[in-house]
């Protein structure tokens, strides 16, 4: 059980989190990680800036999408930054007195600047809060940009590397136009609704491939025999809307008192999607697809309801940021965050209890 879980649930999680890496990507934003598992120590690659991994939780992973730290910028960003590739390694009170600010004013923009990928954060190691220049290998467009005009070849700079900035306007604008918050309302919204995208998608390949190319076994509704059914791939489509309209029904009933406490007691937890993922793969690949596929689902539109940090709760903090012309501070966020979080538990713990009473009596 556990294992065809974990396998189930890593997948679309990736699968939903490569939505967002592809969308940010497109439109010229950085991401410094993509991980398959939950954060925390990990084995991988870095390729193009991003480092591509896994973590030992393998329940799900994660995009950090650089610029997507809530509320308003620091004043210092500008200088700062110079003053830390000027450095190379640069303790806080150090980026301080080189910028004529304060310590608190230096370890804002500091860490703004880690969110960014700008720069580096301290490690465990660090006695101090030591900040450092990342490492910087040149693509192979800046290399031929170089050789066509002349110039020498880029080098690579190693992690904590000097590198005096020529223009620190122009630099920390070429930084800037990086972040998630540089974009327009749009593309961030493309990027915040892509993984859920992405799962819908995949599921919609699965019920294609399940009903066009494999087929099911059906019973006539009248004379009861089975029959082997492969239906046309506009009619597998169809069925996929119908399902996903139907997954939209059920999780809208939530927010109805009339409905909520019956539509709680007919979902599951992490428990329950175990025992039934064991069930759906010993009944062989059709059903282990269609398990997929249902799952993929419900990923996707939990993930739309209004609640941060879901993406549909980032979703309606933008549009109220849009519409309202302010920007929600991270401490308003931050609040929200922890009643979200406070709703879901309260919701898992229901349904968690439910999946054990079911497991025991073999209820499923």
């Amino acid at each position: 059980m556990i294992l065809y879980a974990t396998l189930v649930l890593g997948l679309l999680v990736f699968i939903h989190e490569g939505g967002h890496y592809l969308a940010s990507r497109l439109f010229g934003v950085r991401v410094t990680e993509f991980m398959l598992g939950l954060p925390g120590p990990s084995i991988g690659f870095t390729k193009g800036g991003t480092k591509f991994g896994v973590t030992p939780i393998l329940l799900g992973g994660y995009a950090k999408v650089c610029g997507m730290e809530p509320g308003s910028l620091s004043d210092h960003l500008e200088p700062v930054l110079a003053a830390v590739y000027a450095r190379g390694t640069a303790n806080m009170e150090d980026i301080a007195h080189d910028c004529n600010i304060t310590d608190d004013e230096a370890y804002d923009a500091l860490e703004q600047l880690v969110e960014w990928g700008s720069i580096l954060g301290p490690t465990k190691q660090d006695k101090y809060n030591t900040y450092r220049t990342p490492e910087y290998v040149p693509t192979k467009k800046e290399i031929r940009e170089a050789r066509a005009q002349g110039l020498s070849t880029p080098q690579k700079r190693e992690i904590g590397m000097s590198a005096p900035v020529a223009d620190a306007h122009e630099f920390y604008e070429s930084e800037y136009r990086q972040q998630y918050r540089s974009l327009p309302f749009w593309k961030r919204s493309v990027i915040l609704l892509a993984g859920i995208a992405v799962n819908l998608l995949f599921a919609m390949l699965l019920f294609i491939i399940i009903f066009s190319f494999i087929g099911v076994d059906m019973q006539h509704p009248t004379t009861g025999v089975m029959h082997h059914v492969v239906l046309a791939p506009l009619d597998a489509i169809q069925f996929g809307f119908s399902y996903i309209g139907m997954v939209i029904q059920m999780v809208a009933s939530l927010f109805n008192p009339a409905t909520a406490g019956e539509t709680i007691s007919n979902s599951t937890s992490i428990i329950g999607i175990a025992a039934m993922s064991k069930d759906a793969f010993d009944a062989g690949l059709v059903t282990a697809l269609q398990f997929v596929a249902m799952i993929s689902v419900s990923l996707g539109i939990m993930n739309l309801l209004p609640i941060p940090p879901l993406d549909g709760g980032r979703f309606v903090v933008e549009i109220f940021q849009k519409a309202s012309k302010k920007v929600v501070s991270a401490k308003a966020l931050n609040y929200l965050s922890v009643a979200g979080m406070v709703l879901f538990i309260g919701f898992f713990l229901v349904m968690a209890n439910q999946d054990i009473q079911r497991f025991v009596f073999g209820n499923w």
